[in-house]
């Protein structure tokens, strides 16, 4: 079998009705290289909402010409997509092929019985989005496509899996089970040779053992290998093996697959909570949407690892993939930097959310959206959990748990080694019978906005609904499901629940950014809570401006036109941690340094509030258009037991700090340029201590790249950022500019953008304003070869950056190229 990309070569144009075609001319198709999302370079208006970012829906169709070559006649073609949103329909030389209406999962469609062998061939995919996501979903085919060219007697795509049921000091046992299909007309005798080789190629074990096929049928050969002292498998040390498996019969190898696995354990009870390799394990977790930012939804290899190394640097070891499957690439980037996963299937069962999204398909496909999760995930040892579900109003009634046990017992029947879990919100669950309560509540407030806008202007609430008597039974069943229970904004059941159900284990499935500082208490001081994941880890487009600070009586639920981004992340969507992502380091026990956050000074005085998902309007910079001697308040997170601020070697006082006054000390000072510097002490000694600088002098504009050198293939980026610096290299976030950018060779420019949350500026384009000083462009190669981006800023000297794209990178080395002020 050989995979191979099928990126490559791609048209798109919006969809048209055939009517319409007769009468004017079809639009040309514009050149794109795949994963690809259209939506994002669609422009947005008012009228279509904060949810979706104010992206308008729409229909497109994707098309590529391909080559059969008369020799493929004989062997078995398939192409295999790994996510198109939405609906998606594939037509192969003008006949339907196959079609499959979730946007998240991988489904094959078999070509033999469309192609023409020696010609040329035409496959056309349409996709839809309208009012079908409560976020930013995308449009098109934004995950990698891949041909399967095989021989009739195979190995399928998913034919391979492995598992580790006994795993001791000494060795491992490894159990393969290997599906070889017949799709010949003859009874096949094939003899399956497995290897399994260590990380450097080295051969660890290996086995041989014959297995016959009937005709049109498949057959499942098991053979248990045993690795002596083996590696394991964990979030510290990610090792992995190689599986390589050969069909042979006496003509030769037929057959050839790869495949990838760790070695791990897991145990779960509610006394010592999660264990993995015999450690417990506290997971520090970040939800994720799909997006990639500035990029869109499109899940380009090298941006999905680019996010789990950055998420991972920040401190967590675990993502929840918020509300859908993760893609292929992302599973492998956790599999590779040890992150552990809580892959989720929907967000929607039988009960709408949006007017045309999912639950119009469930109750016809879900069990097969099911088994292909699972079926991607099964060799992942990053992957932990499968989560049934995100706040599904179903779970609080006896026939909707119905659902949920369909769904987990569905996974338990394709996989029994990961536990199981649902992101249950209480409120959700009896919103029914809550929503006159709320009205009556709100009475005199303004219309209500929806859940999301209920739930942000009453938290304190919802707290007291998700742990009433009225919740704890209504829910009971659908906890009663599942392994672990996993409870969206529901840690006021944390310590009720160790009373009330004594065997329940529990995970804050989804939690509000400004209760970390006491959620992290309740999970550290409770075996049988076994993590947190805040509500988000990385920032994403659509429900625009949940996490803003609100000026001005500001109450709604969503931002007004142009904001594009939630604001609610810990890191932006262009990468860059923000404050609460400190702060969180900081609580979780991996941070000592103080970190100082300078509240924006053009707002001091402003009157403002802040939702449940918000941080303090605030960067960590001591740059500021503002007059010498304006008032600005000052926020030091620190674990120290007191926190001492000084401004020019001068004091500005102390105040207490660490985990007694919520890891955080607030100073009122006035801002004079120079130097910010706070010291942190315990027990009366100093223990660390951050200090800000005020860009001065000649500011820069400088040019740096994630990596120098990058793969010459289509899964492969390089991250770019444009930022003003002075010549001490103190960010300038004072500065802003328009920056051009132009690229040179053999790349282009994927996507330009900052992380402004209220930007109306596309990220399709050539020019891009910065924001607190930096914009970010990322660079994707077309084939092997020098590629050179010119940025350029009126008032500054331009500046140049030369990258090489290289068929397999020997070395990923950082760059750094400055221009001097003009």
């Amino acid at each position: 079998m050989t995979r191979t990309s099928f990126n490559q070569g791609w048209s798109v144009r919006p969809k048209v009705s055939i009517f319409a075609e007769i009468s004017s001319p079809a639009a040309a198709g514009e050149a794109v290289t795949l994963p690809h999302d259209s939506m994002i370079s669609m422009e947005r208006s008012v009228t279509s909402g904060p949810h979706g970012g104010y992206f308008p829906g729409g229909t497109v169709e994707y098309s590529k010409a391909f080559d059969v070559p008369e020799g493929y006649r004989g062997k078995r073609l398939s192409v295999e997509f790994q996510g198109v949103y939405r609906d998606a329909v594939v037509f192969v030389n003008g006949d339907f092929a196959g079609q499959r209406p979730y946007g998240y999962s991988t489904f094959e469609v078999e070509l033999g019985p469309f192609l023409k062998y020696g010609q040329d061939n035409a496959i056309r995919v349409e996709s839809r989005a309208h009012e079908d996501s409560r976020w930013y979903s995308g449009l098109g085919i934004h995950r990698d496509v891949v041909l399967i060219v095989a021989n009739l007697v195979h190995v399928p795509g998913s034919g391979v899996r492995i598992t580790t049921p006994d795993i001791t000091a000494a060795r491992a046992v490894v159990e393969v089970a290997t599906t070889v299909r017949n799709s010949g007309r003859e009874t096949t005798t094939v003899d399956v040779d497995t290897e399994i080789t260590d990380a450097s190629g080295f051969a660890v074990a290996a086995d041989t053992a014959p297995v016959t096929v009937r005709a049109g049928e498949s057959a499942v050969l098991r053979q248990r290998l045993y690795i002596q002292e083996p590696r394991l498998w964990g979030i510290d040390t990610p090792h992995l093996y190689n599986v390589q498996t050969r069909l042979r019969d006496l003509a030769g190898v037929v057959d050839e697959h790869a495949s990838t696995f760790g070695i791990r354990s897991l145990q779960l009870d509610p006394e010592r909570g999660l264990q993995i390799n015999g450690e417990t394990i506290k997971l520090r977790g970040a939800c994720i949407h799909h997006d990639n930012g500035i990029l869109g939804a499109a899940a380009i290899g090298r941006a999905e690892e680019r996010r789990i190394e950055l998420l991972k640097a920040a401190g967590f070891n675990s993502i929840r993939s918020s509300h859908n499957p993760l893609s292929q690439a992302m599973l492998d980037a956790c599999d590779k930097y040890g992150m552990l996963v809580m892959d989720e299937t929907f967000d929607i069962w039988t009960e709408s959310k949006s007017s045309f999204d999912y639950s119009l398909s469930f109750p016809e496909w879900w069990e097969r959206d099911v088994e292909a999760m699972v079926a991607k995930d099964f060799n992942h040892p990053s992957v932990i959990f499968y989560s049934i579900g995100n706040e599904i109003p179903e779970t609080g009634t006896g026939l909707g748990s119905g659902w949920g046990r369909k769904i987990a017992e569905k996974i338990r029947s394709l996989d029994g080694t990961r536990y199981i879990t649902n992101g249950v919100n209480g409120f959700v669950s009896t919103l029914k019978d809550v929503a006159a309560m709320m009205r009556e509540r709100r009475a005199g407030e303004g219309a209500v906005q929806g859940v999301n806008d209920m739930m942000s202007q009453a938290a304190d609430f919802m707290g007291r609904i998700s742990a009433s008597d009225m919740v704890s039974e209504r829910t009971a069943e659908s906890h009663a499901v599942v392994d672990v229970a996993g409870l969206n904004y529901g840690e006021s059941r944390y310590l009720m629940d160790r009373e009330l159900f004594p065997n329940r284990i529990i995970v804050g499935t989804e939690t509000y950014p400004g209760q970390i500082n006491t959620n992290w208490k309740l999970v550290t001081e409770n075996p049988h809570v076994i993590g947190d994941y805040t509500w988000t880890g990385w920032d994403y487009l659509g429900e625009a401006g949940i996490g803003r600070a609100r000026y001005d009586r500001d109450k709604d639920f969503g931002a007004p036109y142009p904001w594009i981004a939630a604001w609610c992340g810990d890191i932006d969507i262009t990468g860059y941690r923000r404050p609460a992502s400190y702060y969180r380091e900081i609580v979780f026990g991996r941070r000592s340094a103080p970190y100082i956050a300078v509240q924006r000074p053009e707002h001091h005085g402003r009157e403002h509030g802040a939702g449940q998902w918000a941080w303090s309007d605030s960067i960590s910079s001591w740059s500021w258009n503002v007059a010498s001697g304006s008032p600005v308040t000052v926020e030091v997170y620190s674990d120290a037991d007191e926190v001492e601020l000084f401004l020019n070697g001068e004091t500005l006082g102390r105040a207490p700090a660490g985990a007694e006054r919520d890891f955080r000390a607030i100073f009122e000072v006035e801002y004079h340029p120079g130097e910010l510097t706070a010291v942190g002490y315990v027990n009366g000694t100093e223990q660390s201590r951050t200090s800000l600088r005020t860009a001065a002098g000649a500011i820069r504009l400088t040019a740096n790249a994630d990596r120098a050198v990058i793969r010459a293939d289509d899964s492969d980026l390089s991250y770019v950022a444009l930022e003003f610096r002075d010549q001490d290299g103190t960010l300038a976030t004072h500065i802003e500019g328009k920056i051009m950018v132009s690229v040179e060779g053999a790349g282009v420019l994927q996507a330009l953008g900052s992380a402004r949350p209220d930007t109306r500026e596309s990220y399709v384009g050539n020019q891009h304003t910065t924001f607190d000083g930096r914009a970010l462009a990322i660079i994707r190669p077309t084939g092997a070869g020098l590629i050179t981006l010119t940025a350029t800023v009126e008032g500054y000297e331009s500046v140049t950056l030369s990258l090489e794209a290289v068929a397999k990178a020997d070395a990923l080395l950082p760059v750094n190229t400055e221009g001097v002020l003009a």
